[in-house]
């Protein structure tokens, strides 16, 4: 770089001089440190946001389960065991997953209905330890539902719900479809309207019964010690079972279209932010512009004495990207203390305003969570400094082009 490096950095401390000048400079600095700033904060807090509601529906469908062709599996009991002894493979639990009919004094709702082992349960999903109200206890005669469920048919813990199952047992009265009665034991709060909304967990045993399913489960939870590798580990244990009747299908595969959509939404998101830091960057267009004409006379004198125009090109190259370099460095060191300590901010923005943002009663999540990236931040700054360096080309060039005589003339 040598002299034209020094001689870029001399013009930015001289700018501060220039009024007019060393206004743009600074407006495109605080462009580029707000662009930036913003960007880090919104892909962190998206990715907050998405670890929530990664983490509540983890809690509902597990890391992954495990199934035999045909939709039910017999001997679940060997199953498990032979599962269980893959290293990686934390804990599992047998379930038995259908559709029933909720009915009581003020209403009906379809509803799907888990069977479960409890205490088994409960080392595979926390959604069991998130009791609004009563206790996750079972037993033959006990349900287990979900908050929006219970507001929609108007129920609370220790009222008496019955199920209506679609299976069908013949008696003196005919054909007539399986029902059970069954009280409320507890009311669980999922975090997630698809799981509050619909989903009921009752004993196994209970559940064979109701859907005449004799000693078979609909398949083996599995919880594993590393949830982004949950497929990886899910087909291992389907080889070492080596049979070929069993298939795994990991969270991922459960919830593909919900991951989609939430990759997208942070795609877009972050394209149409980008815009606020292409908009900064291409100021620097505006303002290299005028620094350069500001700098004709210079530019004249440090031809004459031998600098060639490409050196000239490199002068006011530096100068641009420096000012860029500045800007993406506050801008990212801003976005990630912001992004750290967001919910803080947030909540003394709506102690000075006096009113929530998410209220609890209408919104699942009502805080501001942020993850920070690594990827991200490389990402956002990368992408700056390439937008700063597009920009800084044209002026840089038009330096190098200017025509000592004119200017000469001129002056």
């Amino acid at each position: 770089m040598g002299i034209e490096f020094k001689i870029s950095n001399q013009y930015l401390r001289s700018n501060r001089k220039k009024g007019f000048v060393s206004f743009i400079s600074g407006v495109s600095i605080v462009g580029l440190v707000l662009g930036v700033m913003t960007l880090i904060t919104v892909l962190s807090v998206m990715n907050g946001f998405h670890k929530e509601l990664r983490d509540r529906v983890l809690g509902a469908i597990s890391h992954s389960y495990i199934t035999e062709y045909g939709g039910t599996v017999k001997n679940w009991q060997t199953l498990q065991a032979k599962i269980d002894q893959h290293p990686s493979v934390v804990s599992t639990s047998p379930y038995i997953q259908k559709y029933a009919l909720l009915n009581t004094g003020f209403g009906s709702q379809g509803i799907s209905v888990r069977g479960i082992e409890i205490e088994l349960e409960k080392k595979i999903s926390v959604l069991l330890k998130k009791m609004k109200s009563g206790n996750a206890t079972l037993n033959k005669s006990n349900i287990l539902i979900g908050v929006g469920l219970a507001n929609k048919l108007g129920v609370i813990v220790g009222d008496k719900v019955t199920l209506i199952t679609p299976q069908v047992s013949s008696n003196i009265l005919g054909i007539q479809p399986r029902f059970k009665r069954f009280t409320i034991s507890g009311i669980f709060d999922a975090g997630v309207a698809e799981y509050d909304n619909n989903l009921t967990f009752i004993q196994l045993h209970q559940a064979q019964l109701l859907y005449s399913m004799k000693d078979r489960v609909s398949g083996i939870r599995l919880k594993v010690d590393n949830l982004f590798n949950a497929k990886k580990i899910t087909n291992e244990v389907v080889n070492n079972l080596g049979s070929g009747q069993y298939y795994g299908i990991d969270w991922m595969q459960q919830k593909a279209n919900f991951l989609q959509a939430l990759n997208l939404e942070k795609q877009m998101i972050g394209i149409i932010l980008s815009l606020i830091i292409a908009v900064a960057a291409f100021n620097v267009v505006s303002m290299m512009v005028m620094v350069v004409t500001d700098k004709k006379a210079d530019i004249a004198i440090l031809r004459t004495i031998g600098m060639t125009p490409n050196r000239i090109v490199k002068l006011f190259f530096y100068q641009g990207v420096t000012i860029g370099i500045i800007g993406i460095i506050v801008g990212t060191i801003f976005g990630v203390a912001l992004a750290f300590n967001i919910e803080s901010v947030i909540s003394g923005i709506e102690s000075l305003l006096g009113f929530q943002f998410f209220p609890a009663d209408v919104f699942y999540i009502s805080r501001f969570p942020s993850e920070i990236h690594l990827s991200d931040i490389i990402t956002v700054a990368i992408g700056a400094f390439v937008l700063v360096v597009l920009a800084s080309i044209y002026p840089a060039k038009r330096a190098g082009k200017l025509q000592i005589s004119e200017v000469l003339n001129h002056e």
